[in-house]
């Protein structure tokens, strides 16, 4: 019989977060409020009283020092796990990312390894005011040098969390911060899948719908109305947004011949243009409709009594479903 428990995401991340910890005396974990506090989202609670604070500290109100700290530490031989408390406050980090973090290895012809994860909550739809509800992945799965991740569901979150800390390269870990509380059965004793593959979640035949993170609840709702209406959607976990699994999305749309792809992010410039753009090159003679890329609006995201008008819901995507069916 599987060894299962339910668990919701958050719970889940703490559960990966401290089995790495038990496996690898190594791994340390920092970040602001992540101690005694947990975090403010309470992904680190009780790890203090089993490791310690030589293991699990508090940092200063510093993102770049946070990062920066992680990278000498990675250089020291250690795995840093470093909390940045909310999306929009990752951009005083961002030079040490992209600019250090991301090349070091290279720069050192493989000398220097960097096991760095940088757990980021991401996205929308928990009501908060400016720099809490942004969707930032564009800026690194643009990185070279860089692995980006988000898992949508708990049993992903207890895994790849597990999988990043063991990764020798740095990972953007990237937390769907309003389904934290999402519950779900975790298989506990081995993962389904690697990293950074793809998978189809609902199989289906007329519509494909690529979604990551937060939006793949989203795209199943959408999928079950449409079933509802006689139109089958197979619906995908993107899961590693650098790199992206290209092959399963491929199959899929030679099966169904049209793509939808869901994010919360705006889709200029985005991880939905480069699937569009790949997919375009790649099954240019099985399309029966162009790619439709269903996101954000392409404006700042707004005060917490509009983003329910801003992030995506179900009815925006059956409305892309009604556009590339009507082709």
């Amino acid at each position: 019989m599987a060894n299962t428990v339910e668990l919701s995401i958050a719970k889940a991340l703490n559960a990966g977060i401290r089995k790495a910890m038990q496996d690898d005396p190594k791994v340390l974990v920092f970040g602001e409020d992540v101690a005694k506090l947990g975090g403010v989202f309470r992904i680190t609670e009780g790890l203090l009283d089993e490791f310690g604070s030589k293991r699990i500290f508090n940092s200063p109100i510093a993102e770049s020092a946070i990062v920066g700290t992680a990278i000498g530490l990675a250089m020291r031989g250690f795995r840093s796990v470093a909390e940045i408390q909310f999306d929009g406050f990752v951009y005083p980090a961002f030079d040490q990312i992209v600019s250090q973090l991301a090349k070091l290895t290279n720069r050192s012809e493989g000398h220097l390894k960097m096991p760095v994860v940088i757990r980021i909550p991401y996205g929308g739809g928990i009501g908060a005011v400016e720099h809490h509800s942004e969707s930032p992945e564009a800026y690194f799965a643009h990185t070279a040098g860089l692995r980006v991740v988000s898992p949508s569901n708990p049993n992903d979150a207890y895994w790849m969390i597990q999988q990043a800390i063991q990764s020798a390269d740095p990972v953007v870990f990237l937390e769907p911060k309003r389904r934290y509380w999402q519950k779900g059965q975790v298989e506990l004793d081995q993962p389904a899948l690697g990293l950074h593959q793809a998978t189809v979640l609902k199989p289906g035949t007329d519509v494909t719908i690529a979604s990551y993170g937060p939006m793949v609840v989203t795209s199943l709702q959408a999928a079950e109305i449409a079933q509802a209406e006689g139109v089958s959607i197979e619906v995908i976990d993107i899961r590693s947004l650098s790199p992206i699994d290209f092959g399963v999305i491929v199959e899929s749309v030679k099966k169904t011949g049209r793509l939808i792809v869901a994010h919360e992010a705006g889709t200029f410039v985005s991880i939905s243009s480069e699937i569009a753009a790949k997919i375009a090159e790649l099954c240019f003679y099985y399309l029966e409709a162009p790619v439709i890329r269903v996101g954000g609006f392409d404006v700042p995201y707004p005060a917490a009594k509009l983003e329910e008008l801003y992030l995506p819901d179900a009815d925006r995507l059956m409305e892309a479903v009604d556009r590339v069916m009507a082709y």
